[in-house]
């Protein structure tokens, strides 16, 4: 069974920094994709940060030079590296996996709140 573990959530101020992580296990198959989402209470669910198993990345317009998304293969783990935080990065971060054969999986979510 596949499991996704997210940490590194958290309350931050403005203009601070935090670190999420996105471990997947259970699947024999490689991932593809890994990324976060965010959803903010009221809002629809956002793409934050892709990252495909070569490497490649693409950005949500509003995080781009503030965000970084990184991967560790052979750990099947992500991380998303998030400076300069602002009060509308407030939301919950969901990791999305894709497995090679089209699966895709949801992480349970982690708070981040940044104080103004």
């Amino acid at each position: 069974q596949v499991q996704l573990v997210e940490s590194g959530g958290g309350l931050v101020q403005a203009g601070g920094s935090l670190r999420l992580s996105c471990a997947a296990s259970g699947s024999t198959f490689r991932v593809y994709i890994m990324g976060w989402y965010r959803q903010a209470p009221g809002k629809q669910r956002e793409l934050v940060a892709q990252i495909r198993r070569d490497s490649s990345t693409n950005y949500a317009d509003s995080v781009k030079g503030r965000f970084t998304i990184s991967r560790d293969n052979a750990r099947n783990t992500a991380f998303l590296q998030m400076n300069s935080l602002k009060a509308e990065d407030t939301a919950v971060y969901y990791c999305n996996v894709v497995f090679g054969i089209g699966t895709e999986y949801w992480g349970q979510g982690t708070q981040v709140t940044v104080s103004s």
